[in-house]
């Protein structure tokens, strides 16, 4: 125990080299650790998925929603149409670098949404749930939504 010049006691330690090591070594193993949580879903396990970002738009004919799900193949994509109701659920996957690109050896950043996914969109009017349709653009799922008499409402 050393006596600082403010008169307090400090206690000083030598470094010891092995114990150096043996941090050095914790910290990788605890980066690997992390790593390998941030790599299994543990979305799939929480209370709620997250929403992909909309565009709606109220037309003439008909409603038009934009659905930003960049990644999302279609076949993980399930669209339920009601007719004051769009619901969109599906599931991201990881996006991760290939096989070919080498093990990720640091997450630098994780910022993109991944696991399951689900949004509601409450619609203004009634629309016609057996010709809605959809596409998926540039990463952009396109839904339309014919409103319900319409053609009675423009031969008025």
């Amino acid at each position: 125990m050393v006596e600082n010049p403010e008169g307090e006691s400090e206690v000083h330690f030598p470094m010891d080299p092995i114990r150096s090591i043996k941090l050095r070594w914790l910290h990788g193993a605890l980066h690997d650790v992390t790593y390998e949580l941030t790599r299994s879903q543990f979305s799939q396990f929480a209370p709620h998925a997250w929403e992909p970002d909309i565009n709606a738009y109220s037309c003439e004919q008909c409603v038009r929603i934009c659905v930003d799900l960049a990644g999302v193949d279609k076949s993980h994509i399930d669209l339920t149409v009601e007719p004051r109701r769009v619901l969109i659920r599906g599931t991201r996957q990881l996006p991760e670098p290939t096989h070919e690109e080498g093990l990720a050896v640091r997450l630098l950043a994780m910022e993109i949404d991944y696991g399951p996914f689900e949004r509601e969109v409450l619609l203004p009017n009634e629309v016609e749930i057996d010709k809605a349709h959809a596409e998926q653009r540039n990463g952009l799922l396109w839904i339309a939504l014919p409103l319900k008499n319409h053609e009675r409402k423009t031969n008025r």
